[in-house]
């Protein structure tokens, strides 16, 4: 009985900056990481068991989700933002900064993964940043629009060799479509946009 309590319970409120954070965590790795070893177990069929169960592709996988995450980060961010744009007002500018630094907070908690090395983490960090910075520069996207410019980067993360991948973009798009659109009515159905705002601005 407690377990199926804990199973029903409500999701906690999101209003305030350290339950955003860990909102924008848990998310960006839930669509990359879900994605990886959904799209991994797909293609290996009935052979999956044996091929997670090899080193060299335990490997890769682990590469391939760290690889990933700042996507997952600058998609699920760039969402959250169009969410609070509304109540943002003339602070947009200053809103959408203090978004910045709630995401690279996120990314900071996480040391240099080995898969990947400090130059390339310390470069994702960055490019992370830069898509972050340019989401001021036009109006809120469509949720499900919001992964189309990543979706070609993330699936060439995917730990399956290109020439087993066939044609399979557009799956992988549109699983990314998908679930950021219920990442975003999750969001919605938390968050107290406007006191989230102005904990922001405070």
């Amino acid at each position: 009985m407690k377990l199926l309590q804990k199973f029903f319970r409500p999701r906690p409120p999101i209003g305030d900056r350290k339950a955003l954070a860990d909102f924008i965590d848990a998310q960006s790795a839930f669509i990359v990481q879900k994605g990886i070893y959904e799209y991994s177990r797909a293609r290996a069929g009935h052979y999956a068991k044996v091929l997670f169960a090899e080193e060299g592709f335990a490997q890769a996988v682990e590469r391939s989700r760290w690889q990933a995450y700042p996507l997952g980060l600058a998609m699920v961010g760039e969402m959250v933002e169009g969410v609070l744009r509304p109540h943002a007002g003339m602070h947009r500018r200053a809103v959408l900064d203090q978004m910045i630094l709630v995401v690279l907070s996120v990314f900071d908690r996480y040391p240099v993964p080995p898969s990947l090395g400090e130059d390339a983490w310390l470069e994702a960090r960055r490019e992370l940043e830069q898509r972050l910075d340019l989401v001021g520069g036009h109006a809120p996207k469509r949720v499900m629009d919001i992964p189309e410019p990543l979706a070609e980067t993330y699936f060439a993360m995917m730990p399956i060799h290109e020439k087993l991948r066939g044609r399979d973009f557009e799956t992988i798009r549109n699983y990314l479509r998908v679930s950021l659109c219920n990442i975003h009515d999750e969001l919605v159905d938390r968050i107290d946009a406007a006191a989230v705002t102005n904990r922001l601005l405070a």
